[in-house]
């Protein structure tokens, strides 16, 4: 079910729409930044009080890779596999990061802490390898540096 906060957050934003169904995006953002992901039954919620149906709203949430429709970790790791990054070095940063943390791709750690995803491109080709950590972008990232990088999420 959603909450107060939730649908009165959801309203501001439905509000700069023409249609509430515009707000789609919107408010499954609203509840992953409560919840930490949209769970069906957010879906369905959400999917009733935006006037769409739960298949409609899924099929929104399915085509972004910033809504997790999974339980995710603390903090989420995406690594970009793009060309760019494949040729800068992405598979040994995989590997690493797989080592370090015990869990694979699409997996979270078993502490919950980190959740690794890989992502196609996060629009940083001439910096590659590239990773986003949450909201933050790492850059040019040698294997060596993954120690440091996650140290400021622990």
């Amino acid at each position: 079910m959603l909450s107060k906060e939730e649908m009165q957050e959801i309203e501001v934003e439905a509000a700069r729409y023409e249609t509430r169904q515009a707000a789609a995006i919107d408010a499954m953002r609203i509840v992953q930044d409560r919840r930490g992901w949209v769970s069906d039954e957010a879906v369905r919620d959400l999917a009733g009080f935006l006037d769409m149906s739960p298949a409609e709203l899924d099929g929104v949430a399915s085509f972004y890779n910033q809504i997790f429709r999974r339980q995710v970790g603390r903090h989420v790791i995406q690594v970009c596999d793009s060309v760019s990054c494949w040729l800068m070095g992405y598979e040994p940063l995989r590997e690493r990061l797989i080592r370090m943390l015990g869990a694979g791709m699409g997996e979270t750690t078993a502490d919950g802490r980190f959740t690794l995803l890989p992502v196609v491109c996060l629009g940083a080709c001439d910096r590659a390898p590239v990773m986003l950590v949450d909201e933050d972008l790492h850059t040019n990232i040698d294997p060596d540096q993954l120690d440091t990088i996650l140290d400021k999420y622990r």
